[in-house]
């Protein structure tokens, strides 16, 4: 598993649809695959989840991707799995890193 996680400030939909423009144009196979909206009363959230094939590890990988909070300040969680064809211990997590990487330069950017 990989994992970064940040503060960011902005408008919650820009940093949403940034991320998602990042995941998507970072793969030709990336998926949207299910979102929910995590958002209540005074504040916004939302999560996606997305998987793409890895030609390194010849299967699917996934990412959950967290956007949460308010007032222009929100926190933002991706988290990538799979990856690995063990059965007991991962024997590579290059695809993970990898599926991350395609948004840890547009979270770094907001």
């Amino acid at each position: 598993m990989a994992k970064i996680e940040r503060t960011v400030r902005g408008d919650f939909q820009t940093i949403v649809n940034t991320l998602h423009s990042a995941v998507m144009a970072g793969s030709a196979s990336a998926s949207l695959e299910e979102e929910c909206d995590l958002g209540g009363a005074g504040y916004s959230g939302i999560l996606r989840v997305y998987e793409r094939y890895s030609w390194f590890g010849s299967n699917r990988v996934s990412m959950a991707l967290a956007v949460v909070g308010a007032n222009g300040d929100y926190k933002v969680s991706a988290v990538t799995s799979g990856g690995s064809r063990a059965m007991f211990f991962k024997v590579n997590t290059v695809g993970e890193d990898a599926f991350l990487d395609t948004v840890a330069d547009a979270i770094a950017r907001l």
